[in-house]
């Protein structure tokens, strides 16, 4: 039969899920606390509402008759979002608010690595009492990461010897006056990402992403929610081995198997250093920008995992097209410290249309074309997505908000290729916002690989 599925959420990392299910025999409805052109036009139907508002998502649930729901917002999970759709007879592809602080207590995070000895759990403390935090911070010999136990937008976390001195680490916490934090020791590495779907205990992995924090060029600035990715043609990143991808997708199947009834995305953020793969810590739905790196050249259909994770079945295989992305975001100016939203902003969808140069194809919002003839131009040849983020869709054009505003992935057979594409496509970017363009390079990429031929003593 046809489904009725409930999307929740209205960012890029949506906007993907959204594409992964358009073609599927289901009908698509939308939630989410900002009008997302992208999904609005895919969806039978959108709600604006607050997705952390647990009666609002299940009224709406039940009104479109949904049958499954994919949850994106890990604000939401907090929330218990999924518990409150479960109760009303909707399968959530997410986890309960309970399995959910793998992702929003950091200090549970740790305390569990601990307790069911994962791999690359890092040394750590965790404090209710910022002098004490501040006092550990002087006694400490080595480098250490600062980390506020609950969410932040991945914009809290301090890292001393990198971002802050000591001094300015405890001047953070003094000014933030967070209830809870943990300080851990500092790994020196390089980051990657490897997302896991997860049901009826079995998980299905995806290539290795790297996201990008920083919010400048040259990995300069303040951390923000994710300013870019990129993916190779393979599972595994330039600067790292197959052996090293397995050895994060190990740690994967060691905590899937401590947190037993788990269903939904398993996000793990690894650091590959010279003694191995830490885990610098764990989310519990997609990743914002990594979403958008992995879905568009996933063969197989999200709709299949959605009704396995349902019916209690394995979940199918996954299949890849073997083809490297490069997504960069745009973001408001000031962004992420003191971001100028309500700005009216022109994208013009056109420009990435025509950036995706080998085959004249692209799946560029407006375009008619089958989800499956979107994946076969992707596969064949170069290809240019266009995704909306936290924009809102009003009467007289689209406006920013202080988040993220949209993201273009170029889609190609290298990684150089399929940056150039994003370039492309983000040429006619309109103004007031800000485009981190290094992401992707040949320069950026090679320092990463020289980075770790470093720290091996290659």
């Amino acid at each position: 039969m046809s489904e009725t599925v409930l999307l929740v959420g209205g960012g890029g990392r949506e906007h993907a899920i959204a594409r992964a299910l358009e073609g599927s025999d289901c009908d698509l409805y939308a939630c989410a606390d900002n009008r997302n052109p992208g999904i609005a036009r895919i969806a039978a139907g959108f709600e604006t509402l607050d997705t952390t508002n647990t009666s609002a998502v299940r009224t709406y649930a039940e009104e479109v008759g949904a049958t499954l729901a994919a949850i994106g917002p890990e604000a939401a999970l907090q929330a218990g979002v999924a518990d409150a759709l479960a109760e009303a007879g909707v399968y959530p592809f997410g986890p309960s608010a309970e399995a959910a602080r793998i992702e929003t207590d950091k200090a549970y995070q740790r305390r569990f690595m601990r307790e069911h000895d994962i791999s690359g759990c890092p040394a750590f403390e965790t404090f209710e009492d910022t002098e004490a935090a501040c006092e550990y911070i002087d006694s400490s010999s080595t480098d250490l990461a600062v980390k506020p136990a609950g969410l932040t937008g991945g914009k809290g976390v301090k890292v001393i010897g990198d971002q802050v001195t000591k001094e300015g680490a405890k001047e953070y916490l003094r000014e933030e006056g967070y209830e809870r934090v943990v300080l851990e020791e500092r790994f020196v590495g390089e980051e990657f990402t490897v997302q896991g779907l997860v049901a009826n205990g079995s998980l299905r992995v995806t290539p290795a992403v790297q996201d990008h924090k920083r919010a400048y060029e040259g990995d300069e600035g303040p951390n923000t929610g994710g300013m870019g990715s990129y993916s190779d043609a393979g599972l595994e990143l330039p600067f790292m081995s197959e052996d090293e991808y397995r050895e994060a997708v190990g740690i994967l199947d060691e905590t899937v198997a401590a947190l037993g009834d788990y269903t939904g995305v398993l996000y793990g953020q690894f650091m590959l250093t010279a003694e191995g793969v830490k885990v610098v810590e764990f989310n519990a739905r997609f990743g914002d920008p990594e979403a958008m790196n992995t879905l568009p050249v996933m063969n197989t259909d999200f709709l299949d995992v959605l009704v396995a994770a349902r019916e209690g079945d394995a979940l199918p295989q996954l299949s890849f097209a073997p083809r490297a992305t490069v997504c960069k975001y745009a973001v408001p100016e000031g962004y992420p410290e003191e971001p100028q939203g309500d700005t009216r902003i022109t994208i013009d969808e056109e420009s990435v249309a025509r950036a995706g140069r080998a085959t004249g194809q692209s799946s560029g919002e407006g375009s008619d074309e089958p989800r499956e003839s979107v994946a076969r131009a992707a596969a064949e040849g170069g290809e240019a997505q266009l995704f909306y983020a936290s924009v809102d869709d009003r009467e007289d054009g689209i406006y920013t908000t202080t988040s993220r505003a949209f993201a273009v992935v170029g889609i190609a057979g290298s990684i150089a290729e399929a940056e150039t594409i994003a370039e492309d496509a983000l040429s006619g970017a309109t103004e007031g916002v800000r485009i981190r363009h290094d992401i992707g390079t040949e320069e950026l990429v090679r320092s990463r690989i020289d980075h770790m031929s470093d720290l091996r003593g290659e």
